[in-house]
């Protein structure tokens, strides 16, 4: 099934603390297709109100060369509320609300019940990271304002009381991408937290690809061209699924092979799919 989105989410997706105005413009011309700004975990209770006022700073470069963000606090909680009040009072408006702890459609409704207006309707997107979450996925991810979801590895790991190796979040990654497939939105798998093993980042930015992640957080700039390369088709990808569309051409779509493979209906779709997104 292919995203119902018209919009691409970019392939990077990286979070900047709201009270580093510091960060600001390296996150934003960092090479990330995404950059947030964060009012949620990095942000201390004494400081959120603080945070939000910084916060508006981030917005204020309508030429940034990426889609800005928020990582806003839960909209159950107090904290969400007050942010939610303050972005709508933002000049410059995000264009993604990532919403933390996300458990109900009612959590995305809530957002852009408050947000959207007749010129303004961000793209509300879901952090998955929570073992209530998971069980209920399909109906978070019926929510008609809904984008696209995020994987939280590290609150799920610690609510589950898992490691975050590859193996520990297997089950929690393949469910994520399954779900978010059968909505027709787009899954952005969870960061690797070693801000130095770049090679380590390589070695799971390409195994979230093959599972089918649309793309992979970043919690430092180094980590976005990684992550842009991996997700990226290569030359010989791009040149086999050329020639796998002209075979299924050829073939009125019936079974046939390209380079000894036998492919059929799935394989043409897939190589369809990925000659729209190289072509535009």
């Amino acid at each position: 099934m292919g995203l119902k989105k018209n919009t691409r989410p970019g392939r990077a997706w990286l979070i900047t603390p709201a009270l580093r105005a510091d960060r600001f413009e390296t996150a934003q011309t960092s090479g990330a297709g995404v950059a947030l700004v964060d009012l949620e975990d990095s942000v201390a209770p004494q400081d959120k109100q603080a945070a939000r006022m910084a916060a508006q700073q981030f917005f204020d470069r309508p030429e940034a060369p990426c889609t800005l963000g928020v990582r806003m606090n839960s909209p159950a909680t107090l904290e969400g509320t007050r942010d939610l009040i303050a972005l709508s009072a933002y000049a410059c408006k995000p264009g993604i609300i990532l919403v933390p702890k996300a458990e109900s459609p009612r959590d995305v409704e809530l957002v852009a019940g408050v947000l959207d207006t007749d010129g303004y309707t961000p793209d509300i997107w879901a952090l998955i990271e929570t073992p209530r979450a998971f069980d209920r996925l399909p109906t978070i991810l019926a929510a008609p304002r809904l984008g696209g979801v995020v994987f939280g590895s590290a609150d799920y790991a610690a609510a589950v009381g898992c490691g975050l190796a590859w193996e520990s979040l297997l089950y929690a990654r393949s469910t994520l991408v399954n779900s978010a497939r059968a909505a027709g939105i787009p899954a952005i798998d969870a960061p690797v937290y070693e801000l130095n093993d770049l090679d380590a980042l390589r070695g799971e930015a390409e195994r979230s690809r093959e599972l089918g992640f649309h793309g992979k957080g970043a919690v430092h700039p180094r980590q976005t061209a990684v992550i842009n390369d991996t997700f990226m088709p290569s030359e010989a990808e791009i040149a086999r699924a050329r020639a796998i569309v002209t075979a299924g051409r050829e073939s009125g779509r019936g079974i046939t092979s390209v380079g000894g493979q036998m492919v059929g209906t799935p394989f043409f779709a897939a190589a369809e799919a990925l000659i729209r997104e190289v072509d535009g």
